[in-house]
């Protein structure tokens, strides 16, 4: 299992969880097209951070601390702070900073995104490796995947968005105007702006991210609180179906990133909602106290028999508690519901190829084989999807897995290697070996960048 490290001193800390990917998601990709990009080529990425903080860099990709997503009180401000990186989308305020900043930055941002990858993937470097630690620990395979970046991450993470306020004001404006254009109210990113009004008055060491790499003036401030004022659909309210979504996510990330006794004072038992069961069966669980945790996530699924991601949650509590058969249907269930989440397919995988069960490993295949096609830039996948054809005796494919994993975590000796031995045992002309050409190529372009590099 990768340790979460200190943002401030090893650089970002990324998590995968499909259902929070999905929600933010859902209030986000309205105002990508409205931002004129297509939804489909914006990356976004969970950044493991208690602060404040949310931004936009090189190229399509969208981050967002979890601290941000715990401290909005609605969906509304979530979809403020949203919009207005969307706003900074179609200004083109993403290749104006670039120039700003000059190539290093660049480069360093680059750096960061290229890196997740292989962060992510370093929790599969084998199939037993992501799951030490103890029962109920913040894992890397079921609702959370944490993936420490390096210190480069972290200086292009603190000099990015060093805009102006001039540009600041212009992402306002037109996040105002698409939540216009969507009959959404802007009460949700005035109110977001004015809970960190105040931080500008902290001295820098104590102020918020946002803050630094958003100023604020009070001239943003009223023009956001004038657009309230006068805007026809400020008080029409959020679409009620956001509302349970947001309160999920929070628990969920308040219940996996805090220690369980906070999330049990939270979340009381008195407290019969939804969210609030959902926070104490992740509690109990990462306590490990199964005793407890099961019979909660039953209940819920008793109630919403249909939620793939109750049924997630249990398959992670049963297969980090060394019962994979048992945690396959639960996680067949999530995919049942959602078969178009390639994460959810991974984790299935994941818990078919190490139930040590031969008659798992063509199902594993099949799921992974899915997810490689829906996210071929989840190395994790692939590594998974090589153990399988491993497992199997099939040693071609387990290379052709192996050569798309390296390439993508920069070990491109390992994916030369790879590629060229899967090439010896493929059909001359097949998809699959011209993909392994592909790699070849590409892996001695980057073998070669390496070493001009040293």
């Amino acid at each position: 299992m990768l340790e979460p490290q200190p943002a401030q001193a090893q650089g970002l800390d990324f998590i995968r969880d499909a259902e929070i990917e999905n929600t933010i998601r859902q209030y986000a990709n309205p105002l990508f097209q409205q931002a004129g990009v297509d939804p489909n080529a914006v990356t976004i990425y969970l950044v493991q951070d208690p602060t404040l903080n949310a931004f936009v860099a090189e190229g399509l990709n969208l981050f967002i601390n979890t601290g941000t997503i715990i401290a909005t009180d609605d969906p509304g401000q979530l979809i403020g702070v949203i919009a207005h990186e969307c706003g900074h989308i179609a200004g083109g305020h993403l290749v104006r900073g670039q120039e700003a900043m000059g190539n290093a930055m660049t480069t360093g941002i680059a750096a960061m995104i290229l890196g997740v990858a292989a962060a992510i993937a370093a929790s599969h470097q084998d199939t037993g490796a992501a799951r030490q630690g103890t029962p109920g620990d913040y894992a890397p395979t079921g609702a959370l995947l944490p993936a420490v970046m390096g210190a480069a991450g972290e200086v292009a993470y603190k000099q990015y968005a060093s805009f102006s306020r001039t540009i600041e004001g212009s992402a306002d404006t037109a996040g105002l105007k698409f939540l216009d254009n969507l009959h959404m109210s802007s009460r949700g990113m005035l109110a977001f702006m004015e809970k960190i009004e105040g931080e500008e008055m902290l001295v820098t060491t104590r102020q918020d991210p946002y803050v630094r790499t958003h100023p604020l003036t009070a001239d943003r401030i009223e023009e956001i609180r004038h657009h309230v004022e006068t805007s026809p659909w400020s008080d029409v309210p959020t679409p009620p179906e956001f509302t349970e979504p947001h309160q999920r996510m929070r628990a969920k990330l308040s219940a996996f990133l805090n220690p369980p006794v906070s999330t049990l004072y939270k979340y009381k038992e008195g407290d019969s909602s939804i969210p609030a069961r959902y926070a104490r069966a992740i509690a109990y669980y990462r306590i490990p106290d199964m005793a407890h945790a099961l019979p909660v996530i039953d209940g819920l699924i008793a109630e919403r028999p249909n939620d793939a991601y109750f049924h997630e949650l249990k398959g992670q509590m049963l297969y980090e508690n060394g019962r994979p058969l048992e945690a396959i249907p639960e996680y067949k269930l999530a995919v049942k519901a959602l078969p178009d989440v390639a994460l959810l397919r991974q984790e299935l995988g994941q818990a078919e190829v190490e139930s040590e069960d031969p008659s798992q490993l063509a199902d594993a295949k099949e799921q992974l084989k899915i997810a490689t096609r829906k996210e071929p830039e989840d190395a994790g996948s692939w590594r998974l999807l090589a153990t399988a054809y491993g497992r199997d005796g099939d040693e071609v494919m387990a290379a052709v897995g192996m050569a798309e994993y390296a390439l993508l975590t920069g070990r491109y000796s390992e994916a030369l290697w790879n590629a060229n031995k899967a090439l010896m045992g493929l059909k001359h002309g097949t998809p699959t070996a011209i993909r392994m050409e592909d790699v070849r190529a590409q892996a001695e372009q980057g073998k070669a960048k390496q070493q001009q590099g040293r």
